[in-house]
């Protein structure tokens, strides 16, 4: 077969031939750590699979611009049979794992998608629960056969099955899948990439092959990927920037694509890995740093005093070299010092020994947490972007703002609006929303993009981004101050898991429901001698609040006066993505939250000292009880 076409590899299956003609069996393009062992792939045996499941795809009536949904934790399985869809000219939806059935439901019939690939037995009885009210279904695939053996659904097919019968395909029409590849088109649809559905129903972004390599090539202008480099995939296909950066990317510039055995060794497996690229949400950011200091905590007193020395080294290391600053003697000195002393040591314990750069997107973190993983070694950016335009603005390596999301990527023109919203045109933009004209037209208009997030360009074209134009909270005085801007804040403690800031018209004060972080709020009880039973318990114990208290202070003192927080609440419970309390992303539906813990909220703008709450709880025997607690309001 004649692949001279794909010198210029317009979709991502060429891009898979390309690599598979350039390296075959020489260089492993994934690995997969299974059953304790990490298994590699190289891009022949990518090339292999992919090209086997694709015919027997296409044998079993998959035609152009069908839709495929893929339910599954990142596996080198979704790669495969994504790559496999799209190079039959399919669309691929990604569907986060921890979906419940009526989600999955909405997703497959929304779409109309005819097949449906799961990971195992409990995705698989998600789409069976709910098979009747998607007709359009025709195949539920899976790939880990645990558990499925006595399952005697017509729909059901296995990996397996799906291969064999590909082998068979592949010797009839030995020419078949490459002929199929060559005529994708980079204007293809490549993904359907769902909305977070903070204020509604999620709304599907159409997004091409050109696209995606559009934004890929554009992310490589400013952060120059190398050959081999090591990726880990650690964030759900079902979000663009796993698409981007693992699944572009990782064709593009053919890095390694490396896969955790599960979400609970990800941290162990990192450090097995030493990735060069790595992309987290901030909430694992923010996780990574309050495990760091409960640990410092924890550890003896020469140590304590070592890395708080060796912190504030870094800090001022950090503070000069994110802007291209040189360091003077004494301090290059001591920065080499706290570095073989300390943040060596601490970078290789939390897998980031090697790490060139890192990522983080998604939702707002806190410049302190920026500046903290500069301050130890460690690259990190902040990204602005979202399903429809991809990454818009990047920090350039020694040009890095914390408070900011870095200046606009190559290609990309941002506007502020007068009312500050901030306007995007990029080359890279969505097709539009899937079934949804009308809303698309709301969204683009004039060319621009409307993203409706509030913030501005600094004098050195850096986007800064405050809040959701709606979030925008006023006080009673009419100054207006971003929710999220005190929240990205209090998480930065170690003790503080999430938080929702609520504020009223008319009122003067801020208020604050707070989530503890029970792994490290429940090891520093156990250090002081604090008993306690349960998360309500423990969040009501005196000690806890006055401690949450000391760090909601902390915050304050950085905070603007009048948007200062007076009282908050250590909530009974964690926020709840099964409860509509979050998104799958883990971002906060706010109107949905601030209406169901209305009560509490009532009582913070009140005179009361004590709300009671009434939750239902599920017993291992499937029965349902009610509990009632008093939870404390406290003044800062």
């Amino acid at each position: 077969m004649n692949l001279s076409r794909l010198v210029h590899a317009d979709t991502l299956p060429k891009l898979l031939l390309r690599n598979r003609s350039k390296f075959g069996s020489s260089q492993a393009a994934a690995r997969e750590k299974t059953m304790g062992i990490w298994q590699s792939y190289s891009w022949e045996d990518y090339y292999s699979i992919v090209k086997h499941l694709c015919l027997a795809f296409v044998s079993m009536g998959l035609e152009k611009g069908d839709r495929v949904s893929i339910l599954g934790e990142n596996k080198p399985h979704v790669y495969w049979f994504e790559l496999a869809a799209q190079s039959a000219r399919a669309v691929v939806v990604g569907v986060f794992a921890d979906c419940t059935p009526p989600e999955v439901e909405y997703y497959l019939s929304h779409s109309g998608s005819r097949f449906v690939v799961c990971q195992d037995q409990e995705q698989v009885d998600k789409v069976l629960e709910i098979i009747e009210k998607i007709p359009q279904l025709e195949k539920i695939i899976y790939w880990d056969p645990k558990g499925l053996w006595s399952y005697t659904d017509p729909l059901l097919i296995s990996m397996e099955e799906m291969i064999e019968t590909g082998k068979a395909y592949a010797k009839e029409l030995p020419d078949r899948f490459e002929e199929m590849v060559v005529s994708t088109e980079g204007n293809d649809l490549a993904v359907f990439l769902y909305s977070s559905g903070t204020t509604g129903k999620p709304k599907a972004a159409m997004v091409t092959h050109k696209a995606l390599i559009g934004m890929a090539a554009a992310v490589n202008e400013v952060d120059r990927y190398q050959e081999n480099e090591e990726y880990l995939s650690f964030l759900p296909i079902a979000w663009i920037a796993e698409q981007l950066f693992g699944v572009a990317c990782s064709l593009y510039y053919c890095l390694r694509t490396n896969f955790p055995e599960e979400p609970e060794t990800v941290q162990a497996n990192i450090r097995e890995v030493g990735p060069q690229v790595v992309f987290f949400g901030p909430r694992l950011w923010e996780n990574l740093i309050r495990t760091i200091q409960l640990k410092i905590q924890d550890s003896g007193f020469f140590n304590r005093v070592c890395y708080n020395a060796a912190l504030t080294i870094g800090r001022r290391r950090a503070a000069i070299t994110m802007r291209g600053g040189c360091l003077g003697i004494w301090l290059a000195f001591w920065s080499f010092v706290a570095e073989r002393l300390v943040f060596r040591s601490l970078r290789d314990n939390i897998g980031l020994l090697k790490t060139r750069v890192g990522y983080s997107a998604g939702a707002a973190i806190s410049p302190d947490v920026i500046s903290y993983f500069h301050a130890i070694g460690v690259n990190i950016k902040q990204l602005y972007g979202g399903s429809e335009v991809g990454v818009v603005t990047l920090h350039k390596d020694y040009d890095i703002k914390p408070e900011s999301c870095g200046p606009p990527l190559p290609g990309v023109d941002i506007q502020i609006s007068e009312e500050g919203e901030i306007l995007v045109r990029t080359p890279n933009m969505f097709s539009g929303y899937y079934g949804e004209e009308e809303k698309t037209n709301k969204k683009l208009v004039d060319g621009w993009y409307r993203s409706e997030d509030f913030g501005h360009l600094d004098n050195d074209a850096h986007l800064i981004v405050m809040d959701r134009m709606e979030d925008l909270l006023e006080m009673a005085d009419g100054k207006k101050f971003s929710p999220q801007f005190c929240e990205v804040r209090l998480r930065f403690s170690p003790y503080i898991k999430d938080v929702l800031v609520v504020a009223r018209k008319g009122e003067v004060i801020v208020g604050a429901l707070i989530n503890i972080d029970l792994n490290n709020v429940g090891q520093w009880a156990e250090s002081n001698h604090i008993a306690y039973t349960t998360f309500v318990d423990l969040s009501q114990k005196p000690d806890v609040i006055e401690l949450v208290r000391k760090e909601v202070a902390k915050v304050n003192q950085i905070l603007p006066d009048y948007s200062q927080i007076g009282k908050f609440i250590n909530l009974h419970k964690e926020f709840d993505p099964d409860e509509a309390e979050m998104t799958r992303t883990r971002k906060l539906r706010r109107t949905f939250v601030e209406s169901r813990f209305k009560p509490m909220i009532d009582a913070i703008f009140g005179d009361a000292e004590k709300v009671e709450v009434t939750s239902e709880i599920t017993y291992r025997d499937g029965r349902t009880g009610l509990m009632k607690n008093e939870i404390m309001v406290v003044s800062v």
